[in-house]
Parts: C-alpha cells; structure tokens; sequence
C-alpha cells in the first residue's frame, strides 16, 4: 500500500572515532533527528515545511539543506512522479561534531523512499544520503552517514556501500559526549588539515586503528585503551577547541578508555566502562567548568541504533 505521510528518525553519530579519519563511524543514540515526508501529487520536487527543535530555520533552497538535498536524489533516482514536502525536527546541534547534516539526510532519504511504491535499496540510500551530505561538506565525508544509515560502529572502504563493515561493539562500554558553546563547521575544519604527514605519524595511526578494531573484535577493553587514540587529525585541529586538552586529560585520568574530538569538533566524547561512567562524566564536566566553558552532556551506551522509519 502507498504512504502518504512517513517519519523516519535518525541518531547522532560521532565521526572518525579518533582511531579512523574518514573511515570509522559510530552511531550515536543520545539524540536524534525526525523528518516527516508527505507526499505532494502535482510536483517532483522536495520543499521544506515545518522546522522545528533545536532551531526553528533552515534553508529552504534544496542544494543548501541535507535533508531536501538527499530527499531530492532519492526522488530523481526513482523516477518518482511525485514530489515531497519535508518538517524537520532537529534534535542534534548543528555545527556541532555530532553527525547533525548526515542525521538530517539520511532521515530525508529514508522518509521519502518510505513514499515510493517500490522502496531504494539501502546502498541506493546511501548514494542519496551522502548527496545530501554534500550541502555541508563538499567532498562529503561517508563516516556520519555509514554509521547513522547502516548502524553501530561502521568502517567505510574506498569503494561506497560495497565495502562498509559493521564492527562489533564491545561489551559493557558507554560513550559519553559533551557538546561546549562553541561552533565548528566541518568544511573549514578541513581546510587545517595538512596535506602531506610524516611517514611515522601515518605508521603510527595505522597501528591505532588496526589495534582499536582487534579490540573491538576481541571486546577487549585494555587494546582498546591502548589505540582509542588520534595522532594524525587531532593534533591539527585541537586548537578549534581551546578546553580540549584539559578536558582530555581529565577523561583519561579518571579513566576513560579513550577521549578524542567528535568529527572535527567542539564536542568531545570519551568511551567509558560503565562502571565508572559517573567518575570520566564528572571529570570532564569539571574540567570545562575550569576552562569557563559550558558544555552539555550526552551519554548513551555503545549500540547498534540506527535510522529507522517510526511512523509508517
């Protein structure tokens, strides 16, 4: 049966998950984005309605909003002989490290294909989604969107959808995030970035990541702790948030398994053993509060959510 009105809901996500640049992803269940779909007979195109949450504008030309952006492509790739109009509830700061622009997409992907007759496959979403994606990174990153769409803690090849692996998420782990007031936007966080790195720093972080994955794998905390870490990206875009450092320092002094930026920042997350989740928060809270900063908290356990269609 068609439907003429679909909601989909779609997590944070925290990209890099400092061990990966541009190739680890993880979701994250702490907040989330809703974009409702209505199918409008008359027209092909997607058109912003409601906006709501967080922020109550958004753009509404189609080439500057993720959601319509990627809304758009999931219409042009099925031939749709309708359009639709998208509200956007933006539970997700925006310009924040969390995954905001690829949790609005892939919710717009996944709405408007709740619409079509015969549904896109999930790799056709993500195709769409990540076209989305490019209103707010240009090339965009496929880090936030693999991991929101296909769920968990994802690793992204060379090659799309074809070479996304969903790794395991150890056991007994929670992440908790804090997002400070400050602002960083993806695209010129990019611009810091060095093109060329010494060839031990590579080394180095090929060893972080391979060891973080066999963690994973392994649901080994201890290998974890010791790879759970950035010596390529972070260091070059530290100085965006000026408490990052002390903020780190105090995870990993109270115990956190790994403090790193969230995607290119300000938030800054750190994965917890639950036992001692309340010492790494309180940690970190105080250590922003030392650097008069406000920040506010996240926590969610390690889990495969996903986005998903809540209102068919």
């Amino acid at each position: 049966m068609t439907q003429h009105k679909v909601t989909a809901r779609a997590p944070a996500s925290i990209g890099n998950v400092a061990a990966g640049f541009d190739c680890l992803g993880q979701a994250f269940g702490a907040a989330f984005d809703l974009v409702t779909a209505q199918r409008c007979n008359g027209q092909t195109v997607a058109s912003l309605g409601a906006v709501d949450g967080l922020v109550s504008i958004l753009p509404k030309e189609v080439h500057r909003n993720t959601a319509l952006r990627a809304a758009q492509a999931v219409l042009d790739k099925a031939g749709a002989d309708f359009g639709a109009r998208l509200d956007v509830y933006k539970g997700i700061p925006m310009s924040a490290g969390m995954g905001g622009s690829a949790a609005s997409a892939v919710a717009g992907a996944l709405a408007v294909n709740g619409l079509l007759p015969t549904p896109l496959c999930q790799d056709d979403l993500f195709i769409c989604a990540m076209h989305g994606e490019a209103a707010s990174a240009d090339p965009p990153p496929p880090d936030n969107v693999a991991a929101v769409l296909y769920g968990g803690l994802v690793m992204i090849g060379e090659d799309g959808p074809r070479q996304i692996t969903i790794i395991p998420l150890p056991k007994n782990l929670t992440c908790v995030l804090f997002h400070p007031a400050l602002t960083v936007k993806t695209d010129e966080a990019r611009t810091l970035l060095a093109a060329d790195v010494p060839l031990a720093t590579t080394v180095r972080q090929m060893r972080h990541m391979g060891g973080f994955i066999a963690g994973c794998f392994l649901n080994d905390p201890g290998l974890i702790a010791q790879n759970l870490r950035d010596g390529l990206i972070e260091p070059q875009r530290a100085s965006l948030v000026p408490p990052f450092g002390a903020v780190k320092d105090a995870a990993l002094t109270a115990g956190a398994l790994g403090c790193s930026l969230s995607g290119s920042g300000p938030s800054i997350f750190a994965w917890v053993e639950n036992h001692n989740l309340e010492v790494v928060k309180a940690a970190m809270a105080s250590a922003f509060g030392a650097q008069n900063c406000a920040a506010t908290a996240y926590v969610s356990p390690l889990s495969p959510c996903k986005a998903e269609i809540i209102i068919p």
